[in-house]
């Protein structure tokens, strides 16, 4: 049965009602949440090179405001799957008692420290003021972590709680008293070539980091297995096209269009995330490794033992896809 749901278009980042697309009748309907940055380009292309359709489904997206509203839009049915940081799901989980697995991988965020060009270095940020979407989350962690790294502990900088990503460049470019964040493509792009200074990559300094990971309740995905499957196999499909460097034209070309970038940025946004070692995983494989650091940073500043990896995944779903995929490919 079709699910009948709100559709959403993006305008300036944030989610507003629009008329319903066309739809053929057998289509199911889906709305996603993500938020916006280049790690949604799978998504694009498996709305618009056909993926999505050849898998009977019509697919929105909703850029996310901030953390707080996820779980929010689960529960109520606003959206059905969530792509956003690992962290958030475990969170969903652990604070808000959802019933929620991770489902399929994504990347490791590729987030960049940003700061004013007089930071030169992380201890240069003592009694200075951090952007952060919240304090508590995933990314925020990171941060702690890396600062901690360089001998500045919780309570030696301040937090200003600005939201998404859009809002942290936002903060940095027109308030130099906020003096750094932890930025991804293609807005850590745009905030060097607006001339403030990039203090490295996030997994630079903690290793590996499952960021950008899709996830929903488990019980929506038992009620809707089918649709589930048909979803991870489109989105497959959408990384294997996006990794072929034979459609690099096509692909810049979306990312410029749907994310509002100049050909250029969306060309060096293009070749971080289709790098060979760190841009998107492979088919969207899990990376188990990166999540156990995703646990143990959050189980750190939260003063507990992290949780069995396995309470947080059912990958039976993405296992289902990715055999269907491999199959057909070999008949």
């Amino acid at each position: 049965m079709a699910l009948v749901l709100l559709v959403a278009v993006t305008v300036h980042g944030s989610a507003q009602q629009a008329g319903p697309q066309q739809t053929s009748p057998e289509q199911t309907r889906l709305t996603v949440m993500v938020y916006r940055g280049g790690q949604n380009l799978p998504l694009f292309v498996a709305q618009e090179q056909g993926f999505f359709q050849k898998h009977g489904l019509s697919v929105d997206l909703i850029n996310a405001p901030n953390s707080d509203e996820l779980p929010k839009g689960l529960t109520d049915g606003r959206w059905q799957i969530i792509h956003s940081t690992s962290d958030n799901a475990v969170k969903i989980v652990d604070v808000d008692g959802l019933d929620v697995a991770l489902i399929i991988g994504g990347d490791n965020a590729h987030n960049h420290v940003i700061a004013q060009k007089d930071i030169k270095s992380f201890a240069d940020l003592k009694g200075k003021t951090i952007v952060l979407d919240g304090a508590d989350t995933g990314y925020a962690y990171v941060i702690y972590a890396i600062l901690e790294k360089y001998g500045l502990k919780r309570g030696d900088y301040n937090l200003n709680l600005v939201g998404a990503t859009p809002k942290r460049l936002e903060a940095l470019l027109n308030d130099p008293n906020n003096k750094a964040g932890m930025i991804n493509p293609p807005f850590s792009i745009q905030a060097v070539r607006a001339g403030l200074v990039d203090l490295g990559t996030t997994v630079s300094f903690i290793g590996p980091y499952q960021g950008p990971a899709g996830y929903t309740r488990r019980s929506w995905a038992r009620e809707h297995s089918d649709t589930l499957v048909n979803y991870l196999q489109a989105y497959i499909e959408a990384v294997r096209w996006t990794l072929d460097k034979a459609n690099r034209a096509k692909a810049t070309e979306i990312l410029a269009r749907r994310l509002s970038l100049t050909s250029d940025v969306a060309e060096d946004v293009y070749a971080i995330v289709t790098d060979e070692t760190e841009g998107f995983a492979r088919d969207g494989k899990f990376d188990l490794e990166g999540f156990k650091n995703v646990l143990a940073l959050r189980a750190a500043y939260e003063g507990k033992p992290p949780r069995d990896p396995q309470a947080y995944l059912d990958l039976s779903y993405y296992d289902r896809a990715l055999r269907a995929l491999n199959e057909g490919a070999a008949r």
